[in-house]
C-alpha cells in the first residue's frame, strides 16, 4: 500500500492541528511551548507535513539575519515517525532558506544523530549569540540547558557578521 506524504506551507486552518501536535512534546520538555497566538503570529515560518491527508509533522524556521536561520519546533507525531517525515520537513526548510540566500542554518536539539545524518555538525551554543542572547536568555532552562547545537552550511556565500546598530542618544532640552 502506498502512502502520500507532502510538505507545504502552513495555513490558518492548520493552527489548531499544529498546536495539538506540539503539546505532547512541550509536556515532555522536548520543545518550548507555543500558544495558539504565537503560532498565528509566526505562521509564515511554519511548514507542515501531511501523511495521507492527516497533518502529522511540523517545523518552523526563524531567520536571524541574511546569513543565519534556525530550524525549530520540529515534531513528527509518534505514529508517523520512522517514515522520513522529519527529514522531509528539514529538507523543505533548507530549500526554502537556500532560495532566500541564507548561508547557514542551525538547530538546538536532543537528537543530534538525526541532524548529523543530514549533514549538520555539532557546534558550541556560544557560537550562536543571536539565539542565545535573544531567545535562550528568556528560557527557564537557560542556566541548565542540555540541548546540543548543530549547524549546516547551505551555501559557500561568505558569512557576514550581523550589523550592530550604534546606540542613538536623544537629549531632550
Amino acid at each position: 500500500m502506498s502512502h502520500r506524504i507532502s510538505v507545504r506551507n502552513a495555513g490558518v486552518d492548520d493552527v489548531e492541528a499544529i498546536y495539538t501536535l506540539l503539546q505532547p512534546f512541550v509536556v515532555k520538555n522536548i520543545i518550548l511551548a507555543r500558544d495558539r497566538d504565537n503560532i498565528f503570529q509566526h505562521l509564515q515560518e511554519f511548514l507542515v507535513a501531511d501523511y495521507d491527508g492527516e497533518l502529522c509533522g511540523v517545523v518552523a524556521v526563524h531567520i536571524y539575519g541574511e546569513n543565519l536561520a534556525e530550524v525549530r519546533s520540529l515534531v513528527v507525531s509518534p505514529t508517523h515517525q520512522k517514515h522520513g517525515i522529519g527529514r522531509l520537513l528539514v529538507e523543505g526548510c533548507e530549500q526554502w532558506l537556500a532560495a532566500l540566500g541564507v548561508a547557514r542554518v542551525f538547530a538546538l536539539t536532543y537528537v543530534t544523530g538525526f541532524f548529523e545524518r543530514m549533514g549538520y555538525a555539532v557546534v558550541s551554543r556560544e557560537s550562536l549569540p543571536h539565539k542565545v542572547w535573544t531567545v535562550c536568555v528568556h528560557c527557564t532552562r537557560f542556566a541548565d540547558c542540555d540541548e546540543v547545537a548543530v549547524e549546516k552550511r547551505l551555501s559557500d556565500a561568505p558569512i557576514k557578521p550581523m550589523r550592530i546598530l550604534p546606540i542613538i542618544e536623544i537629549n531632550e532640552a
